[in-house]
């Protein structure tokens, strides 16, 4: 291995490891809002989320964004048995952000459209992502536990208001503080982990690892849910 690719690899996990504590932190500035079965929250960790999409490209960016708000549930009693949940949704929402930033990049190189609306677009994908899992997960929760459908569709609907706000709030300040940040940040020891491109179009093959990533994370979310069920089943 020479002195370039162990530099990367070392600059990858410091970039993750710090837009994790900067997630984790994030979740911290919040206002909790109970909802008669469920508290939700208005907080500024998706924000995090977002920016370490746009920064660190799909995968950096969805393994900070998960393992820094994973570690916020953890820590919390009120949410340490979603955790794992949680990992997977705020991973998939700073991977698709991530991904689709990098497509743009490279795709419309010199546009607008590779510059600030690609990048724009990428973050409001990601947080439609995470809103969807997190949504589908509040109904099916409370229809497992034996809630009425009616406090099912009240508990996902308040829900929906607090994550559109958030939702927002996560756009409104990660993509600003990327399009400040992009340009210097290139100038740094870190400008080959940021701001990545996708590889030049291939042969049209299957991509194998995008496959068996989306397979994992699908049972993973599965197996994540059950558990959470599992769980609170065991203490009605």
């Amino acid at each position: 291995m020479n002195t370039k690719s162990r530099n990367d690899k070392l600059y990858f996990m410091v970039s993750v490891g710090m837009m994790a504590a900067l997630c984790f932190v994030g979740n911290y500035l919040q206002i909790k809002i109970p909802n008669g079965v469920l508290i939700t929250r208005i907080h500024f960790g998706n924000s995090m989320c977002l920016l370490s999409g746009l920064l660190l490209g799909g995968f950096g960016g969805g393994l900070a964004s998960g393992i820094g708000a994973g570690l916020y549930d953890l820590l919390d009693p009120v949410y340490i048995f979603s955790a794992p949940f949680t990992f997977l949704s705020k991973f998939a929402m700073g991977y698709v952000c991530g991904e689709l930033a990098s497509y743009f990049r490279t795709r419309y190189k010199g546009t607008t459209l590779g510059k600030t609306t690609g990048v724009l677009i990428s973050g409001i994908l990601g947080q439609i992502t995470y809103i969807v899992l997190y949504l589908a997960k509040t109904y099916l929760t409370q229809i497992i536990l034996g809630y009425e459908v009616q406090t099912a569709v009240t508990a996902t609907v308040t829900n929906l208001i607090t994550s559109s706000v958030n939702a927002v709030i996560a756009v409104a300040v990660s993509v600003p503080l990327y399009l400040a940040l992009r340009v210097p940040l290139k100038h740094t020891g870190l400008s080959s982990i940021l701001n990545p491109e996708l590889p030049e179009k291939g042969t049209g093959r299957v991509n194998v690892k995008a496959v068996v990533g989306i397979a994992a994370f699908v049972i993973l979310t599965i197996a994540a849910f059950v558990l959470y069920i599992e769980y609170k089943l065991g203490n009605l």
